[in-house]
C-alpha cells in the first residue's frame, strides 16, 4: 500500500510538472494560435485563472480579429468564475463597449449588473453596491423588458430592498435604543414611506408611535401635551392603514396612556392656575 500511494504521489507530482512545463512553454511561445487554443482547452477545463493569464497576453494580439469577441467572453467569465466580481463587472462593461450589437448583449448586461448583487455586503456594512445592483438591474429591465432575464432582474432587486430595508431598520432600532427617540420615530416613518408595500410597515409604525410616546415623556413639562398630542395622531393614522393588524393591542397602549397623561397635564394646569 505504501509503494502504491508512493507511485501515485510521484506521478502526480510529474504530471503536475509536465503541465506546468508546458504552460510555461506556451506563455513564451509566439505561436498565438496555439496559445489561443490551449486558452480555450483551460476554459473548458475551468482551469480559470490559468486560462485568464494567458487571455490577457492575447488581448492585444486579437483585438479586431473575427476570433475576439469569443475569447473577450470567455475571459470575462474567467474573472466571474474566480468571483473576481468587481474585475469581471469592468470586463462585461468591456465586452459592452466593444460589442454593443452581439447577439450576447442581453447575457452580459444582465451579468454585469449581477456583479454589483455579488458585492453586495451584509446588512451591517455600506450598501453602495446593493444600490448599484438596483440601479444597475433596473436599467436591465428598461432596456430588454421582453428579455428571459426580467424576471431574475425583479428578484434581484427585490432582494436588495429588502437587504436595504433591514439596514434602515438597524438604524432606527439603534436610535431607539441609545434613546434618540424623536431621531427614531422619524426613521420608523421614512421606513415605512420607504418601503409601503413591507409586510412589516405596522410593525414600524408601532414603533413609530411608541417612540414619539417617549420622546414626550422624557421631555420637559412645557412641551409634553403637544408632544402626546403627536402620539394620539400617529395612533390614529395607524388605526386607518392598519384596522386589522395583530399589533393593534400594542399601538393602543400607547394612545390610552397619551391620552392619561394629556388629561393629568391638563388638571395640573387648572390647579395652578387656581392656586394662583
Amino acid at each position: 500500500m505504501r509503494k502504491f500511494l508512493l507511485y501515485i504521489s510521484v506521478l502526480v507530482v510529474l504530471v503536475s510538472t509536465s503541465c506546468n512545463n508546458q504552460l510555461r512553454r506556451i506563455e513564451k511561445s509566439n505561436n498565438f494560435e496555439k496559445k489561443l487554443d490551449y486558452a480555450n482547452q483551460l476554459f473548458q477545463k475551468k482551469k480559470y485563472n490559468t486560462a485568464m493569464t494567458l487571455y490577457t497576453d492575447l488581448v492585444q494580439v486579437y483585438k479586431g480579429t473575427e476570433k475576439f469577441e469569443p475569447m473577450y467572453y470567455n475571459f470575462a467569465y474567467c474573472s466571474y468564475y474566480v468571483k473576481d466580481y468587481v474585475q469581471a463587472a469592468f470586463q462585461f462593461k468591456n465586452y459592452l463597449d466593444l460589442f454593443p450589437n452581439s447577439p450576447r448583449a442581453v447575457e452580459i448586461d444582465y451579468m454585469q449588473a449581477y456583479c454589483y448583487y455579488k458585492q453586495s455586503p451584509k446588512v451591517s456594512l455600506d450598501q453602495t453596491n446593493t444600490m448599484k445592483a438596483i440601479a444597475a438591474m433596473q436599467t436591465f429591465i428598461n432596456n430588454y423588458p421582453t428579455a428571459d432575464k426580467v424576471s431574475e432582474a425583479n428578484l434581484v432587486i427585490e432582494l436588495c430592498r429588502r437587504k436595504l430595508e433591514r439596514k434602515e431598520f438597524s438604524s432606527a432600532e439603534l436610535y431607539y435604543n441609545l434613546g434618540f427617540y424623536k431621531a427614531a420615530g422619524i426613521a420608523f416613518k421614512n421606513l415605512m414611506r420607504s418601503y409601503p408595500d413591507s409586510d412589516k410597515g405596522d410593525g414600524y409604525k408601532v414603533m413609530a408611535i411608541r417612540a414619539y410616546y417617549n420622546y414626550a415623556k422624557n421631555s420637559i413639562p412645557e412641551k409634553q401635551k403637544e408632544r402626546y398630542a403627536t402620539v394620539l395622531d400617529e395612533y390614529l393614522d395607524f388605526a386607518d392603514h392598519y384596522p386589522n393588524s395583530k399589533l393593534k393591542v400594542d399601538a393602543e397602549k400607547f394612545y390610552t396612556l397619551a391620552q392619561n397623561n394629556i388629561k393629568t397635564l391638563d388638571n395640573e394646569q387648572i390647579k395652578a392656575k387656581s392656586n394662583q
